[in-house]
């Protein structure tokens, strides 16, 4: 029997390897024009793996993003997000779902974002009195600002949304590093 935290992890892997072979597929398929379209040449890639591990504690990360550059200022994207996070003897946490991104840039160096996520939440909590679960839906709105260099931004935002008694982002400001190809 396939224990939940591996069917998890199998789940994961296959759903992300689905979302990048899918594109690495699509470039080898002879009938696509050798040419980039006029919309390809405009999306960009970008997103965060993030790993942590020690002291009875493991965060494992997975956020790819998309961008479409609409003009030299704008760009809009979407991205996904997947989280496991354990707490030895206290909790493990899946976290997964997605987000609407858009990026202005009124001056060379400068860029403003704006991001909606939207998070399923599912938490399996260990106590001296018993185990128990919590499942819910979490919801952030951050609006941010960042020094730009090429296609690396520095930053921080700040969750309009932010709940002091949020488990999920425990502070409203948030420094970022947004890397986009």
């Amino acid at each position: 029997m396939i224990s939940k935290f591996t069917r998890n992890i199998i789940t994961l892997t296959l759903f992300l390897g689905l979302f990048f072979n899918s594109s690495i597929l699509n470039a080898q398929n002879d009938s696509i024009p050798k040419s980039k379209s006029e919309f390809w040449k405009n999306v960009r890639f970008g997103g965060g793996l993030g790993l942590s591990v020690g002291g009875g504690f493991t965060n494992i990360s997975v956020s790819p993003t998309m961008y479409y550059n609409v003009n030299e200022w704008v760009s809009v994207g979407t991205g996904l997000t997947g989280s496991y996070i354990k707490s030895s003897g206290d909790y493990n946490s899946w976290i997964y779902g997605g987000s609407i991104v858009g990026l202005f840039n009124p001056i060379e160096n400068i860029q403003l974002s704006t991001e909606f996520e939207q998070l399923r939440v599912n938490t399996e909590f260990q106590t001296l009195t018993g185990n128990f679960s919590e499942n819910s839906w979490n919801s952030a709105l951050f609006l941010g600002a960042g020094y730009r260099v090429g296609s690396v931004t520095l930053g921080a935002r700040y969750n309009v949304l932010h709940d002091k008694n949020n488990f999920i982002y425990s502070d409203p400001f948030m420094p970022f590093v947004r890397v986009i190809f």
